[in-house]
């Protein structure tokens, strides 16, 4: 077998060319090739080159200053932008240019990006797929354009046997930027010390297939034929070339690593447990809505904490947690490192997992919210200045059975707390989180009640569920006014067909 290349990070980032599509594997700091892109950064700083390039990341890439995508963020360096989401962060430069038009912008769910890369590594022309239909990335709403500067969406709207579909024509992949454990002389890549993997399997062979070149980011090189078959993630005949950094940062830490890759089994009794305060007081009313062996994905924000919550309450084996990225089983880890799981039973490869799910083998799922409207629709791609994307949330919500929405009611400075088994509301928030009409519809409230879904949104002082005329109170939290301080801040009719019940006043201890 051919031995694999061996390159500086410097070398790697000369095998890119203008105008050249790369891909790019990572979820925020976890898996993400840092040292390939400061390279790459690097290399167009002090040359000028590559320019004009198509970037596709699957998840967002890099969360903080200079790291990830924030290497890219040159003027000149990128044309287009293809992700599932950008940064969370209003000090992302990347994030800022976007908003400047500085190159197309583009999201699509990440689900149907993992699908595009099998499609691609099949040969296919292109994609199909109703992910997605009716919300912002439908082109008869708003076709995934992000910016000014995205004039043309990625997807068209077509009829297959009178079924609606979103098309998506497939490009040429010319560079993967991939990163792993270890690589043996062959090329052959094993992840034992990442706790996801993201799909990078699918990204090699998507772009080998294209006729370009696989890069690694590696941690170490060991002798062919010492990594046990089973551990090889991507195989040496997808790979080009591996630069090998001895620093590689470890996902998740040098101390909590082991627990999320599975090497070890941490006491969960360690995991902290969740302040006094509104997420609290929200969390632990979504916590009852988990139910007795069900298989359940939590979103980014709030919800992660709903396992510390039935940690608390001896319920540690309630459910099974199923996070996109592939961390089957255990507690979810901390917010810095979402997406894995400590005491994993199984990681599961993520383009596996979005097959999984969208085939209906959720059985609830719990996810933020930005804003939520009179149709129930729910924004959580693109408000306040920012534009994290959907990530993975369309493709999630598309055929879960069980859908619960969780967050503040307000946000802006709310001075809001627990007191004496109910709430206390001293000041409200400068910002409604229920509007008239969301500024972007991620879900479709409509389109969840056609599919049967059942829908709520669990917040500090109100729960609501979704009916055909919109929303209705459900629960109250003792010591707050009906009327007052709920109903008079929400600029659209709520239905309140009977007096609401109370929320248990455990969730306000």
């Amino acid at each position: 077998m051919k031995k694999v290349s061996v390159l500086s990070a410097a070398e790697a980032a000369g095998l890119v060319r203008d105008d050249d599509t790369i891909v790019i594997c990572g979820c925020e700091n976890v898996l993400s090739p840092e040292t390939l892109l400061k390279a790459l950064g690097d290399r167009y700083r002090e040359t000028g080159a590559p320019r004009g390039l198509t970037e596709i990341h699957p998840i967002i890439v890099g969360m903080g200053v200079e790291r990830g995508l924030e290497h890219l963020a040159q003027p000149g360096m990128i044309r287009r932008a293809v992700g599932s989401g950008f940064s969370f962060l209003k000090t992302s430069r990347y994030t800022q240019m976007l908003k400047e038009n500085a190159f197309e912008a583009h999201v699509v769910p990440m689900g149907t990006i993992f699908q595009m890369m099998g499609d691609i590594a099949s040969g296919r022309s292109r994609t199909l797929t109703q992910v997605g239909l009716n919300t912002f990335v439908d082109p008869q709403v708003e076709g995934g354009r992000i910016n000014g500067a995205a004039e043309t969406p990625l997807a068209r709207h077509i009829e297959v046997d009178g079924e609606g579909y979103l098309e998506y024509r497939l490009p040429k992949l010319n560079i993967a930027l991939l990163r792993g454990t270890t690589a043996d002389e062959n090329g052959n890549i094993s992840l034992e010390n990442e706790p996801v993997s993201l799909g990078v399997r699918n990204l090699a062979m998507a772009v080998k297939n294209s006729g370009g070149k696989v890069i690694v980011q590696v941690a170490r090189m060991t002798q062919s034929g010492s990594i046990h078959p089973r551990m090889v993630e991507i195989p040496g005949i997808c790979v080009d070339a591996v630069v090998i950094d001895p620093q590689q940062s470890v996902s998740g830490g040098e101390l909590l690593n082991p627990a999320l890759t599975g090497e070890i089994r941490m006491p969960i009794h360690h995991i902290a447990r969740v302040e006094p305060g509104v997420a609290r007081i929200v969390v632990s009313r979504a916590a009852d809505e988990v139910q007795e062996h069900e298989v359940v994905n939590l979103g980014v924000g709030i919800p992660v904490d709903i396992p510390k919550i039935l940690v608390e309450r001896g319920q540690a084996d309630r459910a099974t947690f199923y996070p996109e990225h592939g961390s089957l089983g255990g507690v979810p880890g901390e917010r810095a490192i979402f997406g894995t799981n400590i005491n994993p039973e199984a990681i599961v490869d993520s383009p596996r997992v979005f097959e999984f799910f969208l085939g209906g083998g959720l059985d609830a799922t719990f996810l933020g919210f930005g804003q939520i409207d009179a149709a129930g629709n729910v924004n959580v791609s693109k408000f306040n200045g920012i534009v994290p994307g959907c990530g993975g949330f369309i493709d999630i919500t598309h055929r879960t059975g069980k859908v619960v929405f969780c967050g503040s009611f307000s946000a802006g400075g709310a001075d809001v707390a627990a007191a004496e088994g109910g709430l206390r509301i001293r000041a409200e928030g400068k910002f409604s989180k229920f509007v008239p009409q969301v500024e972007q519809v991620t879900f479709n409230g409509r389109e969840a009640l056609r599919k049967g879904q059942s829908v709520l949104y669990v917040t500090e002082r109100a729960v609501f569920s979704l009916q055909a005329d919109g929303l209705q109170v459900e629960e109250i939290a003792p010591g707050v006014d009906l009327q007052t301080q709920v109903l008079d801040l929400i600029p659209f009719k709520v239905n309140v067909p009977r007096p609401p019940r109370l929320m248990d006043t455990r969730h306000f201890g």
